[in-house]
């Protein structure tokens, strides 16, 4: 087996480990699952990391599980996606504890399941807000500081459904489809100031989420959860659900000087299971 060292791998990768850990990122809804799961990646590699959460005792644990396991700078802040004031607060509170602002993570619950005669004029702009407002003013909130540092990164975590529409979640599919909209058009201008933007895209993640839909949805079939899991896994060519690890290791590369030429660009991390071709 030849070394990594006989590539110079080791000594990029020695280098790459002593930049992240004067790097910050900000971490929206990561007191558990997929936004954990990148603020944990992150914190591995030494990154600092300003957590946050609609509830104050999750977030403060989940900070302190990442200080406690990294031996990193792991903070947890409150913060509600859908109001543009605790998102500035957040975004303030941050900087003034940690000094800069490297990397964003864009993270925020899903609006709820329905078909269109279901919703009214409320249920479109709830979801507006929670969806694509929430991106835009998170966005919107970091980039004086990171045009002043003529660096930084901001990565969206979305949905598959911007590229085929999930069945029931109309409100999702729109605002999520905006939200890449939104990224792909930011990422012209923002790549003249050294600011990178992209999306990364769960597929079926073995999150908490993922197994009490997975119950529900048995419930309604009559059949064992195990039997439901089992047939999706074969719709997945990996053969498998991916794990929260995994995700999150693909969204901290992103956000790293390791994917420092990529700009606009969506990444599925769904085990193969897209069958379309972009």
């Amino acid at each position: 087996m030849i070394p990594p060292s006989y590539f110079g791998i080791s000594s990029i990768l020695t280098q790459e480990d002593k930049t992240l850990k004067d790097k910050v990122y900000l971490v929206a809804a990561s007191s558990a699952g997929l936004g954990f799961g990148i603020a944990e990646a992150a914190a591995k590699q030494g990154v600092k990391v300003a957590m946050a959460s609609r509830t104050r005792a999750k977030i403060d644990a989940a900070a302190a599980k990442l200080k406690e396991e990294q031996g990193v700078d792991a903070r947890g802040y409150v913060m509600d996606a859908t109001d543009a004031g605790s998102i500035a607060d957040w975004i303030a509170a941050a900087y003034k504890d940690f000094g800069r602002i490297d990397g964003l993570v864009v993270n925020a619950g899903g609006p709820p399941a329905g078909k269109f005669d279901k919703f009214s004029d409320d249920d479109w702009a709830a979801g507006f807000n929670l969806t694509l407002m929430s991106a835009v003013r998170m966005i919107r909130g970091v980039l004086p500081i990171m045009r002043s540092q003529g660096s930084g990164s901001i990565l969206t975590i979305t949905s598959s459904s911007i590229k085929e529409p999930i069945d029931i979640l109309l409100l999702s599919n729109v605002f999520r489809s905006g939200v890449v909209s939104l990224v792909k058009s930011l990422s012209q201008d923002l790549a003249k100031e050294g600011i990178r933007i992209n999306n990364l895209v769960p597929g079926q993640i073995d999150t908490d989420r993922i197994q009490s839909n997975d119950a529900f949805k048995a419930g309604q079939l009559g059949i064992p959860v195990e039997e439901l899991q089992k047939n999706n896994h074969a719709s997945i060519p990996m053969g498998r659900y991916g794990t929260i690890q995994e995700f999150g290791e693909a969204g901290a590369f992103l956000l790293s000087d390791a994917a420092k030429y990529i700009t606009g660009s969506t990444l599925f991390v769904d085990g193969g299971k897209s069958k379309t071709v972009w």
